[in-house]
């Protein structure tokens, strides 16, 4: 009978999952928190309903949704679930009401405190932990039972003899495990859907920018030409004019150059070079223009030596644009860091500042084409800069606070030899 209860409680402990898959689908959106909250609290309060009464305990799986709903979905959500298993606890009452509340608190209390360490962990980790977590709540009803055996009457003992808990510990275990790798699944689905769907923006975007730049730059190529042969002709006072046209024409040329890149980065010329070595190119390039801003650059860099393989200019730019950024950034008296970290694998390059930092939504645009926290600018250095890291199998990754600062960090792999791309 037991063993019945218990997996008509793991089909319904599955139901929450299973559903807020279905409904995250849809177009319109929903309050995750909430949606969770309310989901899991229905799937609680079944398992109490359809649970195993025996040594005078209900045996069910109610601690799954509490547990799934702190660590997955935050506060509010296992909060929601928690006082609905609380309330339903003292309606139903009995002799060991005070342990069931007790155990609830206490089997809350620890994905409570681990529910934002949790996201510092990798999928296969997070399951784990979560098991754990669960086997911590089994501990505790355990220790439960056997208290109140005491208090009964009878002799204090550890008995791992108990066949009813035996079966609850493993089918709980298990159902637990299950429900938290669907979890990962459906974030590893989120994640890839908006990745896919920025991918496809991106690369819709870079062939429309490469398409509108190919058919401007021919037609000014033309011009400037006719103009540079006029001005060797000129003397008089057009010829200052038309120095004036050319240069103009020049920045014209800079900016169709950079959508072109942002279209598709061109590797011309691969070679080896020390990363510490364009770091300090870098940093000598940037420090007059901090200097005029009032800030400073301070740089701390390994020196294990670690070697690039790919097309130096191309990350001398994304490193540029990335640190002339930060220093725009960051107010007089403030201050930008740059350091490195490297193994025999990869580096990881941060640069920190001090600046007016960025709330959680514009981080979620950082990258995007025609996207800047800045009064002047298109955003395409930001663009451009991503486009080149991920041309080179790299990663980059934006931390940020308002009023404190913002964290770019960058992570390229050794050996980075991209196939060379020419127009």
């Amino acid at each position: 009978m037991l063993a019945e209860k218990l997996l008509l409680n793991v089909l319904i402990t599955l139901a929450p999952i299973l559903l807020y898959s279905i409904m995250i689908e849809g177009k319109h959106k929903v309050n995750s928190p909430l949606l969770c909250g309310i989901l899991q609290s229905i799937a609680s309060l079944a398992c109490m309903i359809f649970s195993y009464s025996n040594y005078g305990f209900h045996w069910d799986l109610r601690y799954v949704p509490l547990i799934l709903a702190f660590l997955y979905a935050g506060p509010v959500s296992g909060g929601m679930v928690l006082t609905t298993i609380l309330g339903a606890r003292l309606i139903m009452g009995g002799d060991t009401v005070v342990f069931g509340i007790i155990n609830t608190f206490f089997t809350a209390l620890l994905p409570f405190l681990f529910m934002k360490k949790i996201w510092t962990f990798k999928p296969g980790k997070r399951v784990l932990l979560t098991t754990l977590i669960g086997i911590w709540s089994l501990l505790l009803c355990y220790f439960s039972l056997t208290t109140f055996r005491y208090l009964e009457g009878n002799f204090f003992k550890l008995d791992f003899n108990i066949p009813d808990l035996l079966l609850v510990a493993l089918i709980q275990t298990m159902a637990i495990a299950l429900e938290a790798k669907l979890a990962e699944g459906i974030i590893e689905r989120i994640r890839m859907k908006k990745e896919i769907q920025r991918s496809e923006k991106m690369n819709t975007l870079g062939e429309l920018a490469a398409s509108i730049a190919h058919e401007v730059r021919n037609p000014l190529t033309v011009v400037k030409g006719f103009l540079q042969l006029m001005q060797q002709e000129e003397k008089g006072k057009n010829y200052d004019y038309l120095s004036l046209v050319l240069s103009e024409l020049g920045r014209a040329e800079s900016i169709i150059n950079d959508y072109l890149n942002f279209a598709k980065p061109k590797f011309e010329k691969i070679e080896e070079f020390p990363l510490k070595e364009v770091l300090t190119e870098v940093v000598m390039l940037l420090d007059p223009l901090a200097a005029k801003q009032g800030v400073e650059i301070e740089s701390e860099l390994d020196s294990t030596g670690f070697v690039l393989v790919t097309d130096r200019n191309q990350l001398k730019q994304a490193l540029v644009n990335l640190i002339k950024n930060a220093i725009e950034a960051t107010p007089e008296g403030g201050k930008v860091t740059i350091h490195n970290k490297s193994d025999h694998n990869q580096t990881s390059i941060q640069i920190v500042d001090t600046g007016k930092g960025m709330t959680s939504e514009q981080l979620s645009r950082i990258g995007t084409l025609f996207y800047t926290t800045k009064d002047k600018g298109t955003g395409l250095g930001t663009s451009i800069s991503l486009r080149i890291i991920e041309t080179m199998n790299g990663k980059l990754s934006y931390k940020s606070q308002p009023g404190v600062g913002t964290e770019v960090r960058m992570i390229l792999p050794g050996s980075i030899k991209p196939a060379l791309v020419n127009f």
